[in-house]
């Protein structure tokens, strides 16, 4: 797959790279499935400001958009992901689900996926992109136009990569506040398995120990986000958003961050008259 030759050229290149580099290490180079307002760079500029620059749906004729979420842990990404895709009218690629639909013993892959699961290590970097490449390349030859990503990148290694298989137009940030995802994240069924696995489903483990555990987490998570959110800001792709209480007024504050507002009401016209 030529998809596949080009992963390995660019991992191969940037693994090397990486060795000068302060942020290379090698849990950098690998990904995980469980899962700050700057002006830095003199580079920060009005969300508005942003969207005029790169364009939006409609501005584009040759293809449709090409974006990517990424943010805090618990803010449900792949929720607001799916109604951009439907409102968009590009696919969701969800590298969760790709991974996931690869754990069937009829998987070239499936050894390499649930080996790396069963001993507790990270899914190879190789693996995750030779998935999304060929994803992409049967979208292609399916003709899709364009694409919402959410699930990668998790890091600034990532994102290069990433950057030589597509062209991303806009990345947006999901941001929340601490406390409001330390509520979030130990509702979730995602955060009990995660207690499993560190032994803390004992009676001895208190709901202080697991807000603990899970604080500790975050905030690994939010340094190594930190370098991914740099990356995109220098190259003035990035929209911060703030999310809201509800989930619908989150998506109202995302219609607007995004100025989509205006596609959204003639979707809903559209869907009232049908």
């Amino acid at each position: 797959m030529a998809g596949l030759t080009l992963v390995r050229a660019a991992l191969s290149q940037l693994r090397n790279a990486a060795r000068s580099r302060p942020y290379g290490s090698a849990s950098a180079a690998q990904l995980s499935y469980d899962y700050y307002e700057e002006e830095e760079y003199g580079l920060h500029e009005e969300a508005s400001d942003l969207m005029a620059r790169i364009g939006t749906a409609e501005s584009s004729p040759r293809r449709g958009v090409q974006w990517v979420l990424i943010g805090d842990p618990g803010v449900k990404k792949h929720v607001y992901a799916e109604k951009l895709s439907n409102l968009l009218e590009v696919p969701h690629i969800s590298m969760g689900s790709l991974v996931r639909q690869e754990l069937n013993p009829r998987s070239s892959l499936y050894k390499q996926i649930a080996n790396a699961i069963n001993e507790g290590r990270l899914v190879p970097e190789e693996v995750i992109f030779a998935l999304l490449s060929k994803r992409l390349e049967e979208g292609y030859c399916r003709g899709e136009s364009g694409f919402i990503l959410d699930g990668i990148p998790r890091t600034r290694i990532q994102a290069e990569i990433l950057d030589q298989i597509v062209d991303v137009d806009l990345v947006v940030n999901f941001k929340d506040t601490e406390e409001q995802l330390v509520k979030k994240n130990l509702k979730s069924d995602t955060f009990s398995s995660c207690q499993e696995l560190l032994g803390m489903g004992n009676s001895r483990f208190s709901s202080t120990d697991a807000a603990s555990a899970w604080k500790e987490k975050f905030h690994i998570q939010a340094e190594q986000g930190k370098q991914l959110e740099d990356y995109y800001r220098k190259q003035r792709k990035l929209i911060d958003f703030q999310v809201a209480g509800a989930p619908g007024e989150t998506w109202q504050g995302l219609l607007a961050a995004l100025h989509l507002q205006h596609m959204n009401a003639v979707s809903s016209s559209q869907k009232l008259t049908a």
